[in-house]
């Protein structure tokens, strides 16, 4: 259930929703990091749910009076963006009814498009998707029309893969190893007629921060969220929250 931050609910008909799936090395919650600290994107409201490992922590992008919890939403009325930042894990239990929450939510407050940033295991891929970029995506059904703008970009669409590798090639599944509600989702969506695209990345856990910014500057090239500087780099402002993204180090008493 979405609860508001103010008295009144907002309104996000005609606006692009922007979400993560909790994946790989986190690549889409990093990336929604920087789309909402750069953009300066004030608190929406949250999500109250039981789907989600409960949480909560201080401000993640320098605000110490506001803490954060496991879902929330943020909107930048200008650009008609709406952000969902997840932060926890959803519960192994809870995935059906968690993808039903969203997809209910989405078609309620009548968002013209959604945009799931997720990531997958780079060493299971097979051997057409280890040619070309690692970027990877899929549209729903209600959102062909775009198809043919990614292409422009270079971008490709992610391949199916055999059910049974070396023994028949005919019969193909969607397969995203580590995406989280990625596929599932994209399943719902499809379904339900709701207009999805799916943005992921090939990579493996560690350091991500790249990936993020890999992800981030695709995300911008199609939907233009920030202009680029005259050397052609975007000017992604990096989360305070970030300084502890492995930890506060290591202490000096120990030596």
């Amino acid at each position: 259930m979405f609860v508001s931050t103010g008295d009144s609910t907002p309104r996000f008909t005609g606006f692009t929703l922007v979400l993560p799936a909790v994946s790989v090395g986190n690549v889409g919650q990093l990336a929604v990091d920087l789309v909402i600290s750069t953009l300066n994107m004030p608190k929406a409201g949250h999500f109250h749910t039981d789907c989600l490992i409960p949480m909560v922590g201080n401000g993640p992008y320098g605000s110490l009076e506001q803490l954060s919890t496991n879902a929330e939403v943020y909107s930048h009325s200008d650009l008609k963006l709406a952000v969902l930042q997840i932060r926890s894990p959803v519960l192994q239990n809870k995935v059906k009814s968690f993808r039903k929450l969203l997809v209910s939510w989405i078609k309620s407050s009548g968002f013209s498009r959604t945009v799931l940033l997720s990531s997958s295991h780079a060493y299971q891929r097979d051997d057409q998707q280890l040619r070309g970029p690692a970027l990877r995506y899929l549209l729903s059904p209600a959102l062909q029309d775009v198809g043919d703008t990614l292409r422009e970009l270079g971008w490709a669409e992610l391949e199916k893969v055999s059910v049974f590798p070396g023994v028949n090639d005919s019969e193909k599944r969607l397969y995203i190893p580590g995406g989280g509600v990625t596929k599932g989702l994209y399943t719902d969506c499809c379904a339900e007629s709701v207009p999805l695209a799916v943005v992921l990345l090939f990579c493996s856990e560690g350091d991500n921060v790249p990936d993020a910014f890999t992800l981030t500057n695709h995300l911008n090239d199609w939907l233009h969220l920030l202009e680029k500087s005259p050397q052609g780099a975007t000017p992604w402002r990096v989360p305070s929250s970030w300084r502890l993204l492995f930890g506060s180090g290591i202490p000096p008493l120990l030596f």
